[in-house]
This record gives C-alpha cells, sequence and structure tokens, in this order.
C-alpha cells in the first residue's frame, strides 16, 4: 500500500456563526505617539479583535510556517477574504459548522495530484494508495454535549462518503481522519468545554478536544499543534547583536525563534546532548525550543562546511523587528554559524543558517567524528579513552552467537519457533548480564567461574550441566576457605583495595546476580541459585574463622605501622646527634682560621679535627629512607648557620659544668665580700 500519512491532507473549518463576531477581550494598544501628542488631542482608545480575526490569523500563522518549511501553491488567504466577517445580527440557527464539517470530509475524498500519480503508477498491481486526513476545526462549543454530537456528524458523514466513493473513480474512500477541535472563548470567561487528548471514537476516526483563550494563548495553541502534525521543533537563536533603532551608535542582543524539521536535532539526540544544548519549556512547559549561540558570522560565503542535511526554517514571530533583521542578513548572502552553549570546554559548532535561491536554510554540521575518516578504535569509549574493555570476550561472545543460513526441513518445522526467532532469544539471554568493562566485574575474570557462566545461559540444562554447575561453587568455596586471591580491580581506590572477605562477598554477589536473571529458565537453574544461596551462608566456626582472619590481619597491619614509626624515630635521633658534633666541630674550625690570621700566632693547644676529617658512622646496611636523606641534608645546612654554644665545645660527655673559676682548692665558694660558705 502506497502510504500516505494524516499530514497529507489538512482542512480548516473556520466557524462563522454570529457568536464569532464577539470580542476575544484582549486589548491592542494603538496610540503610539504619547510622548510627541501635543496637548488637546485626544488618545486613541485600544481595540481587540473578535473572535473571528483571531481564529483566521492562527489558521493562516499555521498555514505560513506548514508553507515556509513544505513549500507548496495554495490561496488559502485569498478564500477566506471572500468569505468576511460573521454577521452578528444573523439568526444562530441559520449558521452552523456543521456544514463545513461535512464540506471537509467531502474535500478529504478527493484525490490529490500526488495520490493520482501513485495510483497510476501502482495501476497494475495490487497495492493500493492510502487516503489518510485532518479536519481542525475553530469553533465556540456549548457544551461537551455540543462536541459529542460534532464527532457523530463527522462520523457518519466519513460513512456516507465512503459508499460514494466506492462508485466513483474521481473519490477516494477515507482509511483514517483526525478530528482536531479547538474550542475558542473569549478572555475573562469560564469555558463550558473541557479538554481531552486523543481518543478512538471508531476504526475510521480519532478525535481531540483543545479549550483555548483566543487571543495569544490561540496562537501559541495553534503554534504548537503545527509542530505536533508535521514533525517540527524548534530553535532558539540567542545573542544575536542588532543595533537600536533610537540610538544608532549602540547595539543589544536580541533572540529569534525558527521552526523546522525535527530531523534537525537528530544528532542532539543520538549523542545525548540535547540537555546540553540547552532545552527549556515556556508557556507552561507546554512549548519546547533548543537554545544555539550566535557566533561571529564570516564575510566568505562560499567557505564549504561539512554538512550533514539542511533543513527550511520559518521564524515563529515573522513581524518582529529581530526576525525581520535577521531574515534580512541571511537573505544578502551572509551565513551565520551556531554553537552549543556550555558551561565549560571548548564551543562545538554544531548549526550553520545560509540562504540558497532566496530561501533560508539549518545546516546542520558535523561536530563528531566524520563518516570519511577511519573507524574509532574499539578502545575509545563515548566518555574517553577505555582501555580495559573485555575485547577478547566479546570475540568470543560473536563466535558463540553467530548466524547462519538454516535450510528448511521437517525438524525445522517442528521445533516449533523458526530459526531467526531462536537467534533473537539466544542473543536476548547471552545479554541479559553482561559487563562490557575488565574493571566492572570480577566472575568473568576468573577461570573457575567460566563453566557456570558458559553453561548458565542456555535455554535449559541436564543433569550433567547441573553437576557441573554446583562443581563450580564447591570449587569457589575451597577457594574462599583457603583464603586465595581474587582479581578484584582497584582502578579509582586508595590503598590496597577492599580486604579478602569483602572481596569474595563481591564476587558472590555478582554470581548471584548472573544467576538470578536466568533462574526463569528451568528447574535446573534454581537449583543452581539455591546451591549458591547454601554456599553463602557459613556455619558458626565459618564466621569465627573468618573474625581470626580478619583480626590478624589488622594486628599485621598495625606491626607493620609500628615498625615503621620506630625506624623513623630512631633516623631523627641519629640525625639530631649527628647535627651535634658537625655544630661543635665547625665552630671550632672557624676559632682556629680567626687565630691563623696573625703570621706569629702559635698553634691552639686543642686542635679538633677539621669537618672534612669527621669520620661520619657508618650506614645502615640496606636501603636509606627519603626521611633520612632529607634529615641528613637539612643538620648540614643548619650547622653553617650559628655559632656553637662555647661551654659545649669544651664539654665532656655532652656535660659543661658552670662557674668553674669561683671555686677555690678547698672546695669552699667565695663571693665578692671575702667570705666563704660552703
Amino acid at each position: 500500500m502506497k502510504m500516505f500519512s494524516v499530514s497529507h491532507k489538512t482542512a480548516f473549518v473556520v466557524d462563522h456563526c454570529p457568536y464569532m463576531a464577539e470580542s476575544c477581550r484582549q486589548q491592542v494598544e494603538c496610540d503610539v505617539l504619547t510622548k510627541s501628542r501635543g496637548q488637546g488631542m485626544i488618545p486613541l482608545a485600544p481595540v481587540s479583535k473578535s473572535l473571528w480575526t483571531c481564529a483566521v490569523e492562527c489558521s493562516m500563522e499555521y498555514c505560513r510556517i506548514l508553507y515556509d518549511v513544505y513549500p507548496l501553491k495554495k490561496l488559502l488567504m485569498s478564500a477566506l477574504a471572500a468569505v468576511g466577517p460573521p454577521n452578528p445580527q444573523e439568526d444562530p440557527e441559520c449558521c452552523s459548522v456543521l456544514h463545513g464539517l461535512v464540506a471537509a470530509v467531502e474535500s478529504l475524498c478527493k484525490i490529490t495530484e500526488y495520490q493520482h500519480e501513485a495510483r497510476t503508477t501502482l495501476m497494475d498491481t495490487a497495492d493500493r494508495v492510502a487516503n489518510r486526513g485532518r479536519i481542525i476545526c475553530l469553533t465556540n462549543a456549548k457544551s461537551d454535549t455540543h462536541v459529542r454530537m460534532l464527532e457523530d456528524c463527522v462520523q457518519e458523514t466519513i460513512l456516507e462518503q465512503n459508499k460514494m466513493a466506492a462508485g466513483s473513480d474521481r473519490l477516494m474512500p477515507i482509511q483514517q481522519c483526525e478530528l482536531v477541535l479547538v474550542h475558542i472563548f473569549p478572555q475573562g470567561e469560564d469555558t463550558l468545554v473541557s479538554d481531552r487528548p486523543k481518543k478512538e471514537v471508531s476504526s475510521l476516526l480519532t478525535s481531540e478536544v483543545h479549550s483555548v483563550r483566543a487571543g495569544r494563548h490561540l496562537a501559541t495553541k495553534l503554534n504548537i499543534l503545527v509542530q505536533q502534525h508535521f514533525d517540527l521543533a524548534s530553535t532558539t537563536i540567542t545573542n544575536i547583536p542588532m543595533k537600536e533603532e533610537q540610538h544608532a551608535n549602540t547595539s543589544a542582543n536580541y533572540d529569534v525563534e525558527l521552526l523546522h524539521h525535527r530531523d534537525a536535532h537528530l544528532e542532539f539526540f543520538k549523542s545525548g546532548d540535547l540537555h546540553m544544548a540547552g532545552s527549556t519549556s515556556r508557556d507552561s512547559g507546554l512549548k519546547e525550543t533548543v537554545t544555539l549561540k550566535w557566533c561571529t558570522p564570516r564575510t566568505n560565503s562560499v567557505e564549504l562546511h561539512y554538512c550533514t542535511g539542511a533543513y527550511r526554517i520559518s521564524p515563529t514571530d515573522v513581524n518582529s523587528r529581530p526576525s525581520s533583521c535577521l531574515t534580512n542578513f541571511l537573505l544578502n548572502g551572509r551565513s551565520v554559524l551556531l554553537e552549543q552553549p556550555r558551561k565549560s570546554g571548548s564551543k562545538v559548532i554544531s548549526h550553520m543558517l545560509s540562504s540558497h535561491g532566496g530561501e533560508i536554510f539549518l545546516h546542520v554540521l558535523n561536530s563528531t567524528r566524520s563518516t570519511l575518516e577511519d573507524p574509532p578504535s574499539i578502545s575509545e569509549g563515548c566518555g574517553g579513552r577505555v582501555t580495559d574493555y573485555r575485547i577478547t570476550d566479546f570475540g568470543e561472545f560473536m563466535r558463540e552467537n553467530r548466524l547462519t543460513p538454516v535450510p528448511e526441513s521437517p525438524d525445522t518445522e517442528a521445533s516449533g519457533k523458526p530459526p531467526a526467532e531462536r537467534a533473537k532469544a539466544q542473543l536476548e539471554r547471552y545479554t541479559r548480564y553482561w559487563p562490557m568493562i575488565i574493571s566492572q566485574t570480577t566472575i568473568f575474570n576468573m577461570q573457575a567461574v567460566v563453566p557456570l557462566a558458559n553453561l548458565i545461559v542456555k535455554e535449559s540444562l541436564s543433569e550433567e550441566d547441573l553437576l557441573t554447575c554446583q562443581k563450580t561453587v564447591y570449587n569457589l568455596v575451597d577457594m574462599e576457605r583457603k583464603n586465595d586471591p581474587l582479581p578484584i580491580s582497584t582502578v579509582g581506590s586508595r590503598g590496597k583495595g577492599p580486604k579478602r572477605d569483602e572481596q569474595y562477598r563481591i564476587m558472590w554477589n555478582e554470581l548471584e546476580t548472573l544467576v538470578k536473571t536466568h533462574v526463569a529458565g528451568s528447574e535446573r537453574h534454581q537449583r543452581v541459585l539455591d546451591c549458591i544461596i547454601a554456599c553463602r551462608s557459613k556455619p558458626p566456626e565459618e564466621e569465627e574463622r573468618k573474625k581470626r582472619g580478619r583480626k590478624r590481619e589488622d594486628k599485621e597491619d598495625k606491626a607493620e605501622k609500628s615498625i615503621n614509626k620506630d625506624s623513623e624515630d630512631k633516623s631523627w635521633q641519629e640525625s639530631e646527634r649527628l647535627k651535634g658534633v658537625v655544630e661543635r666541630v665547625k665552630e671550632e674550625q672557624g676559632e682556629s682560621e680567626v687565630i691563623k690570621d696573625s703570621p706569629d700566632s702559635p698553634e691552639p693547644l686543642n686542635k679538633k679535627p677539621r669537618l672534612e676529617e669527621i669520620q661520619l658512622p657508618e650506614k645502615a646496611k640496606g636501603p636509606v629512607s627519603l626521611l633520612t636523606m632529607w634529615t641528613n641534608r637539612i643538620t648540614v645546612a643548619n650547622s653553617r648557620k650559628h655559632q656553637e654554644f662555647a661551654g659545649r665545645i669544651s664539654s665532656v660527655n655532652n656535660k659543661a659544668e658552670l662557674y668553674q673559676h669561683l671555686k677555690d682548692e678547698n672546695g669552699m665558694d667565695l663571693h665578692e665580700n671575702g667570705k666563704a660558705t660552703r
């Protein structure tokens, strides 16, 4: 069947009843000469549009956006202009929107040029051309009951027109119709119609109801509907520099919102950068837009950029000054690069605005790796270079899930599932739990777990498979009893990593997670899980042994820390003793040099060895710690910066006796007055 979507045909029905001549009660100021108006001039009173005017303007805005993005030759505006505004004096009973709905259904049954071309092409085939359409009705309903009456009218009309189209070559039956009822009411009044999401009235008709205030609220609603109906998206260009009208020498930054096809944001959805690009919501979260930042335009429009797509654009507010300035700027042959706003890192140019043949396009620039470059290495992940992918395991995984042609045979038909479905089911089982990075798994890095991991993914287990899985679990229990090490990754952790019992706890948890994903396969899968749970629940003596092992590890850690501390204290004491010796020798060397300045000076009586002649204590066997080396260096440096205490130089065993000259031969202490005291 030749596919024509519902958006292939869209019929607008605008209610022309007398009530639509009522004011929308949203005032528009017309007096713009407030400052230059002279005295005695009466200010102009504000005006308000009628409901009919609001409905027609919003319908035209809907069509304008559609024709900008999908250019077609239509004359809808002239047709509405010929109708004229509704007459408020006319009898409401003589006017009904039902006539417009019937005419809309009749128009959907008519064959378009594209459908006629498709029917001509597919005339000799069994395919049929689908006929789908949408009706947008702008009216003022009385109640929810009135809305249901309009839906019934459209449903009955579709059935009648389909009967007529079945016997005609110029008409086509309607396979699907969407009815969008927009209830319009003035501002300041309460609505009598409830909003309702899309629901299926019948196999041919779906209906949805929107209750909207007239004025800017109606314009926003139609803007949202055109995006939903024709797969459009919004992009807001920020920080556009423009000169002020009142002050030509100054400029300000403005924002302009553009509508275009949704595929212009496809790269954002693929890379997950849609939030980073500045996705915001406005009008109570009903309207979303992606923000892109203006870059300084390049004067060379001939410069080529690697583009992956180009989409026509339509300004949301086409009559605003910023939109007009931007479109004129681009139509003059200039191009503008757009970047994603980022809080940190280098800027990323993702889009470009440029015009071709009098039409403005939003170009999508390639901001990721080009398809023309060499393919990326498997060690380069999405978040940067990752070097611990399970590349070897993945190659084995591909070999185990390789597809091969299967000839048709009675055995294949008797199996129940076709080969393609069985292959999909096997692939689903193999990928229920399959960590991609080595550091994220323990059991897949252990050869002891390989037999169980290869068997547990099977659709059903035999008795031999069950015994193999149980034997694997018992081997793991034996490893834990012997306190064997496990291949636990310590990437990103400080110190030695988790203790041995913690490593086994991680291993058992991961093994249990793997088996639980396949426990629904068969009864033997459940028995494997029961075996793991039983082995994890240790007896009391086993727990006591674990506690003793943890205490022993803690004692070993404390002993190691104590040894390190004692060695540091000894090194410090040795450096202090060496510091005293070096300082005393330096002081004596300084005194001897002063005495030797005179040529007749005799040699000093108590000649001490020079600093160079000091025999430093032999270094302890083994490597010298960094603390000892640094302490020795500081000691030598400090010994050259001060004069040694005179008493310590002539001391014995580092002890100096004070006031030796005050003692007489009989051991009496003499004072200045000549008296002696003991």
